[in-house]
């Protein structure tokens, strides 16, 4: 592996501001690792050399011409294959999508570019982000570098497989349910679901609109800051875009103290069907809180606990919608086309070729939950059930600054494990759900090894709505105690992927 895949982004960032490197060497060091481990990871859907090369090109030349640039210029991103790039495909994981090249770019996408970050390429997801495995994609799993028999979370897999195996400093992701969170969590890595609203949807495709939240992939907390730093603030063109300035994410990160603080820890999220493992992880990440200065305190949020099957009514019912407009008239996949299918044969044809088994599934839950006689059941209900959840978030930061719970109940899974039942598949989400439908920003940050079999945990921190410099501001000082105690990163631990070296 070579020295510039192993840094991380602020210091290549600095390192090629500095002309001691330069942005064509630090993506083509990238280039090389991809190639060398990809074929065994499959994070990427797709990569372009000599467009990424030619990205890196543009940013040498602007800073020898003396441009100024941000932080962030020249530092390679693994981008999932859910925002739009008129450059690249974007097949959001989908045979449905399979080749398209959209007009425009996503807004993130834009805001990369105008960063100076050189897009590597589009990576793995479950199919139109529905997932906690990457085993939804159409293309086949994305595999844990940790251990490649087993998955590296969903749908964002792709991503935290990138950053995991060093093939990128940096990546994107989309947390609807936990999609961020969740693979950061058992790939060892910092994954951040911002404020919803802080980050344009624009050009990302969706599944649960009030939901989807855009959000960074790093392996230090510092770097996550930086990229959402570079993507955030309003967009016009996103009616939910909030149309707030940005919180003072970059200077939490650099602060990291907790001193003070008050720290919940949410009584829900520590009983029965958690990993032993996990647990015992947590626990000692709460210990190092107090004893860094934090006044730690058990806080119960009793609905917290009706957030899945809320979750599992509303984000399919949004999903049914949005995805109606797959309908093979007007771009993707197009099935039975020969002039003897009627339209709607052609329709039926296609969606049936077009999605996968999941994607199905949540369409069918969703329409089933928003049909005539079932919406005040159903989704009506769910609705309520979230106001609620809201509330819980509300009066728990009454008496604490953050909420604290171990990212998801167990380390990776195997590949194939729970393939067959959705329900212990939708269990990964079970402690990041409850921020997604409040909007609430929430961290996943690495606490160590699980003691069964060796692989990563991650603690969640959640914190007020806006208030994503409080997680920040936890999440470094977690970082900078537990770094001292392992003497280095924890990814520093992973076993190191040899092929092709």
């Amino acid at each position: 592996m070579s020295e510039l895949t192993g840094k991380g982004a602020a210091e290549l960032g600095e390192l090629i501001a500095s002309g001691e490197t330069s942005a064509v060497e630090v993506a083509t060091a990238h280039l090389d690792r991809i190639r060398a481990v990809d074929a065994e990871v499959h994070a990427f859907l797709h990569v372009d050399r000599e467009g990424v090369l030619a990205q890196a090109r543009s940013i040498d030349e602007r800073r020898a011409a003396g441009e100024e640039l941000g932080p962030l210029a020249g530092v390679p991103v693994a981008h999932k294959d859910v925002f739009t790039t008129k450059d690249m495909p974007t097949t959001a994981g989908s045979k449905i999508l399979e080749g398209w090249r959209p007009p425009y770019d996503a807004t993130v996408t834009a805001r990369l570019r105008a960063a100076g970050m050189v897009i590597l390429g589009k990576t793995n997801m479950d199919e139109f982000a529905m997932g906690s495995s990457t085993e939804n994609s159409a293309f086949g799993p994305s595999r844990n570098p940790w251990d490649l028999t087993r998955i590296p979370g969903g749908s964002s897999g792709g991503s935290s497989a990138a950053v995991a195996a060093h093939e990128a400093p940096l990546g994107t992701g989309t947390d609807t349910g936990g999609s961020i969170r969740q693979p950061a969590a058992v790939t060892g890595l910092v994954g951040m679901k911002p404020t919803y609203g802080g980050a344009s949807r624009y050009g990302m495709i969706a599944f649960a609109s009030s939901l989807d939240t855009p959000g960074p992939f790093a392996r230090n907390v510092l770097d996550a800051a930086l990229m959402q730093a570079a993507f955030s603030g309003h967009d016009p063109m996103d009616s939910t875009s909030i149309d707030a300035p940005v919180p003072p994410v970059v200077e939490a990160a650099r602060r990291a103290d907790v001193a003070g603080l008050r720290v919940g820890v949410v009584k829900e999220f520590a009983g029965e069907g958690y990993q032993p493992g996990v647990l015992n992880r947590f626990n000692e990440t709460v210990e190092l809180l107090e004893s860094l200065g934090a006044k730690v305190v058990e806080v119960s949020c009793p609905h917290f606990t009706y957030a899945m099957p809320a979750y599992y009514l509303i984000a399919p019912s949004e999903c049914s919608s949005n995805l109606a407009r797959f309908d093979a008239m007007r771009f993707g996949l197009r099935v039975g086309d020969d002039g003897v299918h009627s339209a709607e044969e052609v329709m039926a044809l296609t969606r049936a070729e077009g999605f996968g088994a999941e994607v199905k599934r949540r369409i069918m839950l969703g329409t089933y939950a928003l049909s005539s006689g079932y919406y005040d059941a159903y989704y009506g209900k769910a609705q309520q059930v979230r106001t609620l959840i809201m509330r819980d978030f509300e009066a728990a930061f009454e008496q604490v600054d953050v909420l604290i719970s171990p990212t998801t109940p167990t380390t990776a899974f195997p590949i194939g494990e729970r393939a067959d039942d959705p329900m212990a598949m939708y269990l990964a989400d079970l402690c990041t759900i409850p921020a997604n439908l409040s909007g609430n920003p929430a961290i996943s940050v690495p606490c160590g090894l699980a003691d069964e079999d060796g692989l990563p945990v991650g603690v969640q921190i959640m914190a007020p709505v806006l208030a994503d410099d409080r997680v920040y501001r936890v999440g470094a000082a977690l970082e900078k105690a537990l770094e001292e105690r392992w003497g280095g990163p924890l990814l520093a631990k992973a076993p190191k992927l040899e092929a092709g070296e």
